[in-house]
């Protein structure tokens, strides 16, 4: 998957607002458990919200997704106070259910 454009995330956030969380990263951090439950949301969901519990600092957050990011070949399309918003586009033309904006 190529990088995500500017206009592409804000379609993404705007689809990701009726979500609700199903993924909290809380003070254990990030485990193997935790990656395994992203994944396997992004496989049934391809857009997801991540909240975080316990960490204040935005740096932390940032840090976090980025280890997501490089981990789970997804791409961080916001984040807002405690929740990301995460995509990773499935892999099977056929099983997609987001259609991302070519232009604008």
């Amino acid at each position: 998957m190529e990088k995500l454009k500017g206009f592409q995330k804000k379609y993404l956030r705007e689809n990701a607002h009726k979500l609700k969380p199903v993924v909290i990263i809380g003070q254990k951090g990030i485990t193997d458990h935790l990656l395994q439950s992203i994944d396997a949301s992004l496989s049934a969901h391809e857009l997801i919200k991540i909240k975080f519990i316990d960490y204040k600092e935005k740096q932390q957050k940032k840090d976090m997704l980025a280890i997501i990011e490089n981990k789970e070949k997804c791409e961080v399309a916001g984040l807002v106070g405690h929740i990301a918003i995460i995509f990773r586009q499935n892999k099977n033309p056929d099983k997609r259910k987001i259609v991302l904006p070519v232009s604008k």
